[in-house]
């Protein structure tokens, strides 16, 4: 699929705000405060290495995840000493830093009724696809996206195997990690709405 991106999106917010301001039946001054994104003047088209560099999501499937692998073993080291100092050498949590590990006997879910109930990834990351997508585009916290595709699947099985989910030697890659089951998996409801006021 072809994407494309422009820069300079505060001329478009100015845009935007005018046309809010107007009334309904003003569609032509509307049509002149909004010119085409090309028009506007200000910014550039983002160049192929820019939307490469943010291009990388992955999806519940898998569908995005890189070459590489890693073992909750090769990822100890990175995850001491890049994500630790915020969210404990066991993934315990640093206050304000949330835990990243703990598990609810016999995988209870509580969450709809507790909103107390602290979240982690042994108990309601539903997907362990995501959670690659996730420390790629955001961590760690000081450099995110600094990390190599080796060392996310690493940081990802220590995660993982903390958790109780795999084994600290299984090798998560991209084959590997679409198949682990989550203990969450099964409970959230798919939301099948097709418009109304029904609630779920």
């Amino acid at each position: 699929m072809r994407r494309s991106a422009w820069l300079g999106g505060a001329a478009l917010g100015a845009a935007l705000a005018v046309v809010a301001c107007m009334g309904e039946d003003d569609s032509s001054a509307r049509e002149a405060a909004m010119p085409p994104s090309a028009s506007l003047g200000l910014g550039r088209p983002a160049s192929p290495q820019e939307l490469a560099a943010v291009d990388r999501d992955v999806n519940p499937a898998g569908v995005g995840l890189p070459a590489g692998q890693g073992t909750a073993v090769t990822g100890t080291n990175v995850y001491l000493t890049r994500c630790a100092s915020c969210h404990g050498v066991k993934g315990e949590g640093v206050p304000p830093n949330p835990p990243l590990v703990g598990r609810i006997p016999g995988d209870s879910f509580p969450f709809g009724a507790d909103v107390r109930a602290v979240r982690t990834v042994g108990n309601y990351w539903p997907y362990a696809t995501t959670l690659y997508d996730y420390i790629r585009r955001a961590m760690p916290i000081d450099s995110p996206g600094s990390l190599a595709p080796d060392e996310i699947y690493g940081v990802v099985a220590f995660i993982l195997a903390e958790n109780g989910i795999i084994r600290h030697e299984e090798v998560m890659d991209a084959t590997t990690l679409p198949n682990v089951t989550m203990p969450a998996r099964e409970r959230f409801v798919v939301d099948d709405r097709r418009g109304g006021r029904e609630v779920r």
